[in-house]
């Protein structure tokens, strides 16, 4: 009796943080004059907010991420990178000589760069890593780890410097850069 009453009260308790509405850390670009979040009303049901502090600048109600995902908007505000430090794997093989050894699921959008009308450009797990450098990536039921500094991997997280790139390191120790 007192296990299900109990059952009863926690669950009562959890459905209102079903319908909550969550966001994404809000960044803000190198220049300090815009910020980027995704906020998430409830299950595919997203907004991408670029805002300056007098209010919002502009939006994409589209959900182009999750709300655990890395946000990094330009200094004017324009363009958005999101990285995807937790992508979902790849189910096409790639064709061709150099990839015979590439797993699918190495190929994965792992960044995308995102504008006022929408998708700009996309970036695969193989812009970043080498097929020799692979076996790094860090494999989970359906997703990857690919980025050092984030989600229990060691090193330097993803950031956006003072010129307005965003640098990061790949598991396999090198280092790379987004430009908008």
């Amino acid at each position: 009796m007192l296990r299900s009453t109990l059952l009863l009260m926690l669950s009562l308790v959890a459905l209102p943080a079903l319908g909550q509405e969550r966001s994404s850390r809000a960044r803000v670009s190198a220049n300090g004059a815009f910020t980027v979040r995704l906020v998430q009303k409830a299950p595919g049901k997203c907004t991408l907010e670029v805002a300056r502090e007098s209010g919002p600048v502009w939006t994409l109600k589209q959900c182009v991420g999750g709300v655990d995902d890395l946000y990094f908007v330009s200094n004017d505000g324009e363009r958005v990178w999101v990285l995807f430090p937790l992508a979902p794997k790849g189910t096409v093989k790639l064709s061709g000589k150099q990839y015979k050894k590439v797993p699918a699921w190495a190929n994965t959008v792992v960044a995308e760069q995102y504008g006022r009308g929408g998708r700009l450009q996309e970036r695969r797990l193989l812009s970043f890593v080498s097929p020799r450098e692979v076996s790094e990536v860090r494999e989970l039921g359906q997703h990857l780890k690919w980025l050092e500094g984030v989600l229990g991997v060691p090193g330097k997280g993803p950031r956006l410097t003072d010129a307005g790139r965003i640098e990061f390191e790949t598991v396999g120790n090198k280092s790379h850069q987004l430009t908008f």
